[in-house]
């Protein structure tokens, strides 16, 4: 593989494209696709052993939801995310999760908390055995699945739209560092707050939580992964066109 770690795309549990999307989502929220990058269809459908075609329909895809922008006749950059843009997609994720968790809280049934148990503990294992993309789609599933319970399909929505946008940088030398497993093991915490039925509490460690998470972005930005080799390729191709 050239740009990407090595991902099974199975033809047939889902569309070829559906398959793609998620793999480039998982890509760019690790920083194996760089922001400020271009990258262009064939080279990626080289890396995942596809036609064109269907990396091509992915990243339109992407493009619609903000991650990367089409570079006429040369292929599709990453989006880059500034600090500005980071401070504020926290600012409104804490405007809607926080109060958002403080009713659940106090209105949702025990059982449908400690269903969501297992996923908190996949997220805490996934940061210890360093499953950076394990980790992040158990963490989507545990804050989405948690907001659902407020009943507001269009809350889960933005927040879900806000995550994408708001991905994280560097998370492998995050993860290298041991610096993602306090981020994961706060999934625990704010769980056994709410079953307690301690809605200030949770609300209190959701704020302290999404501080965390900033901090992680803050601190993920200012370690790029290594360039690989279908990167050098790729930037190379660049300068010569």
């Amino acid at each position: 593989m050239g740009h990407l770690k090595h991902r099974d795309l199975n033809v047939g549990r889902e569309r070829l494209r559906d398959q793609v999307s998620n793999a480039l989502r998982a890509a760019l929220i690790s920083g194996e696709l760089r922001p400020g990058m271009v990258y262009s269809a064939p080279v990626l459908a080289e890396d995942f052993g596809i036609s064109a075609t269907p990396v091509r329909e992915a990243m339109l895809d992407l493009a619609r939801e903000g991650l990367v922008e089409p570079v006429r006749n040369r292929g599709f950059r990453v989006t880059e995310v500034n600090e500005r843009d980071l401070d504020q997609f926290t600012e409104i994720r804490a405007l809607i999760e926080i109060p958002t968790v403080g009713r659940v809280a106090r209105t949702a049934a025990r059982e449908e908390l400690e269903a969501l148990r297992p996923v908190a503990e996949e997220i805490v294992r996934a940061a210890r055995e360093h499953d950076l993309i394990g980790y992040l789609e158990a963490d989507r599933r545990f804050h989405l699945s948690l907001l659902a319970l407020s009943g507001n399909d269009r809350l889960v929505e933005t927040v879900g739209d806000l995550r994408k946008r708001s991905r994280l940088y560097g998370l492998t030398a995050l993860d290298e560092r041991g610096e993602l497993i306090p981020s994961a093991e706060e999934h625990l915490e704010l769980l056994d707050l709410m079953l307690a039925g301690d809605a200030k509490k949770a609300e209190r460690c959701m704020a302290r939580h999404l501080g965390h998470v900033r901090s992680l972005w803050a601190g993920g930005g200012s370690s790029a992964p290594a360039e690989t080799k279908g990167a050098a390729r790729q930037r190379s191709g660049q300068r010569s066109s």
